[in-house]
């Protein structure tokens, strides 16, 4: 991913994301999906993220594509070995269905978000690597959960979130779906890196996102702002 069209995307998002403690991290996890040239130009200014069309507002082309199949490579390239989840309309053909067939990875499923990031701080104590997988309602839901043993007890819990009702190439901040709007900001907020995937050109981001949460011993949360395509299907 080191076109300047994705760089710019890129921009956009880092342009949002400027909160003092979690920067560091955005910036690593963006040097390490862009590539150093594309980064460096991107944090002094030289590549413009300000677009004055519709259409180059769009974060992603409405008609891009997100693989299931390259986001759950990516999951195991980044060696997480357990996934944990609440079912989640967003991500259910195209990742919980498929994860949960995978002889590779083992799918621990649960009923609340919040016992999904117990699970997965635990096993960190013991060199193993989670993912929690569920939807931007669940994130809502276990904020509290999320603000005590994600961040101030600083684990490394890494939370893919699926974004329910987003418009696809939308930035989550400007959906029309309020619940969409506010993920974003909290994260913000609280000090938390977050990734957008909006397409194959993003699924870059994953390893190195994942690698930051294990290496620093901190929260990230991974959007999937689109169903991403089952294995298989037409695409």
């Amino acid at each position: 991913m080191t076109d300047l069209n994705a760089a710019r995307r890129w921009g956009e998002r880092a342009r949002r994301f400027f909160w003092r403690h979690a920067r560091g991290r955005l910036d690593r996890i963006i040097r390490a999906s862009l590539g150093e040239e594309y980064a460096g130009q991107l944090w002094e200014g030289a590549i413009s993220t300000e677009n004055k069309s519709t259409e180059n507002k769009l974060i992603a082309p409405v008609d891009a594509k997100l693989h299931g199949a390259a986001i759950i490579a990516a999951i195991k390239q980044s060696g997480v070995r357990t996934v944990v989840t609440v079912p989640d309309r967003t991500t259910a053909s195209g990742l919980l269905r498929p994860i949960s067939q995978d002889n590779e990875l083992r799918h621990v499923l649960v009923s609340k978000e919040d016992e999904a990031l117990a699970i997965s701080a635990a096993l960190s104590f013991c060199d193993h690597r989670a993912l929690c997988l569920f939807q931007y309602t669940g994130l809502l839901d276990s904020i509290n959960a999320v603000r005590a043993v994600a961040v101030e007890y600083a684990m490394p819990i890494c939370m893919m979130v699926g974004l329910l009702g987003k418009e696809p190439g939308v930035a989550p901040t400007e959906s029309k779906q309020y619940g969409v709007s506010i993920i974003e900001p909290i994260l913000d907020a609280m000090g938390v890196a977050h990734v957008l995937i909006e397409s194959d050109d993003d699924i870059a981001a994953i390893v190195p996102a994942i690698d930051e949460a294990y290496k620093n011993s901190c929260p990230i949360v991974l959007l999937i702002g689109r169903p991403p395509i089952a294995p298989g299907a037409a695409s």
